[in-house]
């Protein structure tokens, strides 16, 4: 390898949540699993020693399969499904991760079963995913966000660094045309937690969005008294006080949606990172 481990960690950590960001824009997601370098490199992260490398590849790989037309190429990469299955079983693996893998698992599984067939397999691995959690770990669950505020890209990354910050917070996916965010969490969180982090943010607010009996959606706010949030132990080397993904390095992905030629110099940047880093 051409980097000490030394001088490559930040690089890593920097390099993944970049990929990570430019996944978050649906118009990006074709593209990075087209690339040539950045699909190997997102599954070599998957055993990077430092925790927070493994989730920001998990949550990258996540928006990545959200776009169904890259899941059989995703699938079937060499290495993917053995290294999330890596993340799921091994014994030093955070909850909150290996709930994250086993998500990102069952959607590629999944990808070219009937819709029966894709049901069975997804309850099986997840009762498999149970197991190798061991007890402690209770089920996840989904809440829906409205978010006021959630207009552009620089306010998603404040929303994702918010929301980053609590334990228990597994994924989650930006629907920016409709202000929403559908977020998965431990169902030992309370919803109220996830919309005290949007509201420390100063320039957002959620409810959440519930379904009637009748089927119809509703928001519902939640209330103003603030609950007590527990801060992720993994933060302090995942979003350094001095280095916050809002400042200047990540000019170039507030701009990824508008200028998709941004996004295409900075894969071959990725690319480039990788190819030096990992391979010989």
């Amino acid at each position: 390898k051409m980097n000490s481990t030394m001088s490559e960690e930040p690089d890593a950590l920097s390099v993944v949540n970049q990929l990570r960001d430019l996944a978050a824009d649906p118009l990006n997601r074709r593209a990075i699993v087209q690339d040539q370098g950045c699909l190997p490199g997102l599954i070599l992260f998957l055993d990077h020693p430092n925790p927070p490398v493994v989730h920001s590849a998990l949550l990258a790989l996540r928006y990545l399969a959200e776009c169904r037309a890259n899941r059989e190429k995703m699938k079937s990469e060499l290495g993917m499904m053995l290294s999330l299955q890596n993340v799921i079983q091994k014994t030093t693996t955070p909850g909150e991760t290996k709930l994250l893998a086993s998500e990102v698992y069952d959607i590629l599984q999944s990808s070219n079963m009937s819709d029966m067939d894709s049901m069975n397999e997804m309850n099986y691995r997840r009762r498999k995913a149970q197991f190798f959690l061991g007890s402690t770990n209770k089920r996840a669950k989904t809440v829906v966000l409205h978010i006021d505020g959630l207009d552009d890209s620089s306010r998603r990354n404040l929303c994702e660094e918010a929301l980053l910050k609590i334990k228990g917070v597994i994924s989650f996916t930006f629907q920016m045309a409709v202000q929403r965010c559908v977020v998965r969490i431990r169902s030992d969180l309370k919803a109220e937690a996830l919309a005290t982090a949007i509201a420390s943010t100063k320039v957002m607010k959620a409810q959440q969005v519930v379904k009637s009996e009748s089927g119809e959606e509703m928001l519902v706010p939640f209330q103003d008294t603030p609950v007590e949030v527990e801060q992720n132990t993994d933060l302090p080397e995942y979003l350094p006080e001095d280095e916050s993904p809002s400042k200047e390095q990540d000019k170039a992905v507030s701009r990824v949606g508008s200028h998709p030629e941004g996004a295409a110099s900075w894969l071959s940047t990725a690319a480039n990172f990788l190819s030096r880093s990992f391979y010989w």
